[in-house]
């Protein structure tokens, strides 16, 4: 039965699973199968080792991959009653505090603030101390006391650490916000993992229940644990030791979320006589690919990085096209979507959805939606908001709309609920651009500017960094139609074309439709076709990671996860000239270009042909 069960894995794989005791690691590269390996081990330990099903936990980071695992291995139990635990950090520790929670003085019925739940805490804090949102934004202290939890830091010990006023400041708020938390037997995200850890270090007994519950552990994606995370799970495998985790640095990009690649590398120091092994078989992409992203990744030094390898076709080069301006680049794009026989040696078709198109930055999917919406070239936008449908884009152009037409009352309605000194402002030199013949960008500049607009964000949040840079591409259209009634035309065409009856808009429910999405938002996914836009210093990688060396690497493994979506095809493009948030720039080509390989490159390639060896290099 052993040889049957597992006659669908490779030699390495195979290894991986029939290893059920003590701690280990697998290393898993892109593409290399992981899901099949941890969904065999479950089922090896269940079927083989006669290991009861309640007593092994799977976690995951996603409700999504839970479900898909869960249901994976549940047909493989058909008519078995028990079945593995296969959850999320936060839905297991959820469900620990409905049951034992009692022990720190939580409730079982505890509720679960959402993001606004815990702005308006924060906000409420806010006026009980008398700080002033123009001060302090709620999101940054919010954030701020996001991390003190993910570093199991509470709201006693936070002020003993606090350095700074903005520090002291989120310190006052945070006691107050625990005690409205408390006050309304609520926990927030962060609170299922930190009280679950509070309340197996203050109960031991009931850390050895579930110690016992779980004796075989797995945890996938180890590499984007947090510290809190980290913990949680050196916790409940310290008695059998029977763990094992999944992860691949080269893969690790969420470190602006609290994630830390080297959790995979303390592992060996947290446990003795560690097993690793090694899966760098990929089953997705061809070699040509593999090589390519193998040749970027290697540039890093602080962590180790897996060289796969595959049985797949050697493949065609990785294709790079050096655009003159944005706009040749998306048509670029759209000439070698609707040739996708080009795409294939035996001539067979490829349908709209087998292409994808990555972008470092929410941002860049503004000229990609326009000139798609143009065309009629059917998209789907994942994980983010239409450009022209984003929050503090409409904000602007409401400040726009009424500066053409004062009448306008729904924009002037959003206006007012922008604030009343904000509005005032507004009031006061709107008349003044009322037929002035100036050009849109320099209207658009004084809107920001006198409205104090911009004060809505904090440029060190990450969220809020996203928008402002949607505010800053939105001067791009601004440079493209200095006449501001043409602008607004503009606009309102484009918007009209995002209605759902409008023939060019296939939308999110569109199955035969490419996708346009940031590479963070990738990971995990794959394609036949792939598209990664914008490859230039500065943009990828991004500017703010060109003097940090960490950021740096963490770029240089975002390329990394991008290229290694790519099963059949990938073309890298960039721009030597781009209107990017407002700005007329000449560009030069990311140095992640001039780390591929030539002899993955297609040969039409005078771009880098003729060009010198940047100084980065």
């Amino acid at each position: 039965m052993t040889n049957e069960f597992l006659k669908d894995l490779n030699p390495e794989q195979q290894k991986a699973v029939v290893n059920t005791d003590g701690p280990m690691i697998i290393l898993a590269g892109a593409g290399s199968g992981k899901t099949r390996v941890l969904v065999y081990k479950v089922m090896y330990l269940i079927l083989e080792k006669k290991v009861s099903p309640e007593s092994i936990i799977m976690i995951t980071f996603t409700n999504k991959a839970a479900k898909e695992m869960g249901e994976r291995i549940k047909r493989y139990l058909s008519g078995n009653k028990m079945k593995p635990w296969v959850s999320t950090f936060h839905s297991l520790c959820a469900k620990i505090l409905r049951i034992d929670g009692k022990y720190l003085g939580i409730s079982p019925k505890y509720v679960i603030y959402d993001e606004q739940d815990q702005i308006d805490a924060v906000k409420q804090a806010f006026k009980t101390l008398g700080i002033s949102t123009k001060d302090y934004k709620p999101n940054s202290i919010l954030a701020t006391i996001s991390e003190a939890k993910n570093e199991l830091v509470d709201e006693k010990q936070y002020p003993q650490i606090a350095r700074g006023i903005f520090q002291e400041t989120a310190a006052r708020v945070y006691a107050l916000y625990q005690n409205t938390l408390d006050e309304n037997n609520a926990l927030d995200f962060d609170d299922l993992i930190l009280k679950t850890i509070k309340l197996f270090k203050k109960n031991p007994e009931v850390l050895k229940k579930y110690q016992e519950r779980f004796k075989y552990i797995l945890v996938d994606e180890y590499q984007d644990t947090n510290h809190a995370q980290y913990v949680l799970t050196k916790l409940l495998s310290a008695e059998f030791k029977n763990v094992c985790v999944v992860g691949d640095f080269s893969q690790s990009i969420y470190s602006w979320r609290g994630a830390d690649f080297r959790n995979l590398s303390k592992f060996n120091e947290d446990f003795k006589d560690v097993k690793t092994f090694s899966l760098s078989q990929n089953y997705r992409s061809t070699q040509k690919i593999l090589d390519a992203a193998s040749s970027v990744i290697s540039n890093n030094t602080t962590h180790p990085v897996l060289s796969l390898w595959t049985e797949n076709p050697t493949g065609d080069e990785v294709v790079i096209y050096e655009a003159k301006n944005e706009h040749d680049e998306v048509e670029f794009i759209i000439n070698q979507i609707l040739n996708l026989k080009y795409f294939d040696n035996q001539k067979s078709d490829y349908n709209y959805s087998d292409v994808a198109v990555l972008y470092r930055t929410n941002a860049q999917s503004r000229i990609l939606e326009e000139v798609f919406l143009h065309q009629s070239i059917p998209y789907a936008l994942i994980g983010g908001t239409r450009f022209y449908e984003r929050k503090e884009v409409k904000d602007i152009l409401a400040y726009l709309r009424n500066i053409e037409n004062p009448k306008d009352k729904v924009s002037f309605k959003r206006v007012e609920k922008l604030g009343k000194g904000r509005l005032k402002k507004f009031i006061e030199f709107q008349s003044a651009f009322e037929n002035s013949g100036k050009q849109t960008i320099d209207i658009l500049d004084s809107v920001v500017k006198n409205t104090d607009y911009l004060s809505l964000y904090d440029e060190s949040d990450e969220d809020d960094r996203q928008r402002l840079e949607n505010i800053k591409e939105l001067r791009s259209v601004a440079i493209e139609f200095p006449d501001l009634t043409q602008f607004l035309e503009n606009v309102a065409l484009i918007e009209q074309e995002y209605m759902p009856d409008h023939p060019g808009n296939f939308g999110q429910k569109q199955k035969n439709a490419i996708t346009l999405m940031t590479l963070h938002a990738a990971k995990g996914l794959e394609f036949p076709i792939i598209f990664m836009v914008g490859m230039e210093e500065g943009l990828f990688p991004h500017s703010r990671s060109l003097f940090d060396r960490h950021q740096l690497e963490e770029e240089r493994r975002l390329c990394y996860v991008g290229m290694t979506r790519a099963k059949n095809r990938l073309f890298l493009t960039y721009a030597r000239k781009r209107i990017f948030f407002g700005q007329k720039t000449s560009n030069t080509m990311s140095r992640f270009i001039f780390e591929l390989p030539k002899n993955v490159i297609s040969n039409n390639l005078h771009a880098l042909a003729n060009d010198d060896t940047p100084e980065f290099l």
